[in-house]
């Protein structure tokens, strides 16, 4: 079956795109052009406004290319869009869509794409992956029990539901067959994983990381209230291929506004620092922050700038508060300006790029393992690739060239060149 998709927003969609295409149980070859396709397929987003925008984009710019097509191809819509606003209002507002998944569905949404296409009844659950043969991301829960007051993903995507413990490390497995070198973890709060189950995250970390031709192992979205010292000694004793690098969205330092924001964790984010590098002594960390959040002073906003010139994280992103219908935050008085929200994110990023900078100038001179992701798309020989401190689709990464450099490959290399974010590697 000829297939045109598309897998907007997070990680975590990407999975679900790949999970559905690749279960329909007849083989799928993926096409450039909607003309070509018998599905179009899109799964969307819908965590904020402007994906909610750029998901709809997305749909009506489909329907109006489908309406050239001599034979038109099911046009099947899934996702948190569907999840936010429901199917019956979205098919009164876009009728050229055949087919609604929602994301209440989850499971289903192979039987009912088949029986929409005409297909047997699917069997078995194969991943279509799309991400190149170096890395794939491996969703270990859905949905969220917290109730951060900005947040839209319990609405959406309803409360926490791990998936067992067998069923994650089967398709660990069949990822790896594949030839997969990189499995990255990734829950909306990766800590919570077996709270439903009676099972802890390092119970399951404690499976995968002895798997053979596991090169590296990843964590996403690790919440800082659930970073305890259990964990951090559990990383360390897994030890590689698991690898030190933490993720944990803090969204700001003041306790004022954590406090406002509904945060499950409003103590001092120092402490949780302190904790994870007290045990994880090379740990690198990411984080994100919103800037902007109703009620954010100029002094709180200072203090922010404080915490993250000396937490010195290795990646941070920063966000710019967007009142999200249907949240707690959008009802909140004291709504910061447009301009000054924006204004705040630059000032951060600039800190923040002069950090990462010093901190990747570290790097030169030294060898370091690159795992090279794909050629690069302008410059022959010259390839995409990552050091252990760079997760896909959200940090920098590293140019490398040289013999023996394919993707795929785990390659040796000397690190002779750094930019603020980005890396070069010889091998």
């Amino acid at each position: 079956m000829r297939i045109w998709s598309l897998s907007l927003g997070c990680p975590k969609n990407r999975v679900d795109s790949e999970r559905l295409l690749g279960s329909l149980g007849v083989p799928v070859e993926p096409v450039r052009t909607m003309g070509r396709a018998e599905l179009v397929f899109i799964n969307t987003c819908a965590f904020i406004e402007l994906a909610v925008r750029e998901s709809l984009r997305a749909i009506l710019d489909a329907a109006q290319r489908l309406r050239r097509c001599r034979r038109r191809p099911l046009l099947a819509v899934a996702g948190c869009l569907v999840g936010r606003y429901g199917q019956q209002e979205l098919a009164r507002e876009l009728p050229e869509v055949d087919l609604w998944l929602p994301t209440s569905d989850l499971a289903r949404w192979p039987v009912l794409l088949a029986t929409a296409l005409g297909l047997p009844l699917p069997v078995g659950n194969a991943r279509l992956l799309s991400t190149g043969p170096s890395y794939a991301w491996l969703k270990v829960a859905e949905g969220c029990n917290h109730a951060c007051a900005f947040c839209t993903i319990p609405s959406i995507r309803g409360r926490l539901h791990s998936m067992p413990m067998p069923t994650v490390v089967q398709e660990a497995r069949s990822l790896l067959a594949q030839g997969v070198r990189e499995l990255i973890l990734v829950a909306q709060d990766l800590t919570a994983w077996g709270a439903d189950l009676n099972l802890k995250l390092g119970h399951l970390l404690e499976q995968l990381a002895p798997l053979d031709g596991l090169a590296w192992l990843r964590l996403l979205y690790l919440y800082p209230s659930g970073v305890t010292e259990e964990l951090l000694r559990c990383i360390k004793d897994c030890g590689p291929p698991l690898l030190p690098y933490l993720d944990i969205p803090l969204q700001h330092a003041h306790g004022d506004v954590l406090r406002r924001m509904g945060r499950p964790f409003v103590g001092d984010p120092r402490r949780v620092l302190d904790k994870v590098r007290s045990v994880l002594a090379d740990a690198v960390l990411r984080t994100t922050f919103i800037v902007g959040y109703p009620g954010e002073s100029e002094a709180q906003f200072q203090y922010l700038c404080r915490f993250v010139e000396e937490s010195r994280f290795q990646h941070v992103g920063v966000f710019a508060f967007q009142a999200e219908e249907g949240t707690v935050a959008a009802s909140l008085p004291q709504q910061i300006p447009d301009a000054v929200k924006e204004e705040r994110r630059a000032i951060l990023m600039e800190l923040q790029a002069e950090i990462s900078a010093d901190l990747l100038a570290q790097r030169v001179g030294s060898r370091m393992e690159v795992l090279v992701d794909a050629s690069h798309p302008e410059w022959p020989g010259l390839h995409c690739g990552r050091v252990w401190l760079q997760a896909p689709e959200a940090d920098g990464m590293t140019y490398v060239s040289g013999p023996g450099v394919v993707p795929g490959r785990l390659v040796e290399c000397d690190i002779v060149e750094q930019t603020a974010y980005d890396l070069t590697a010889l091998a």
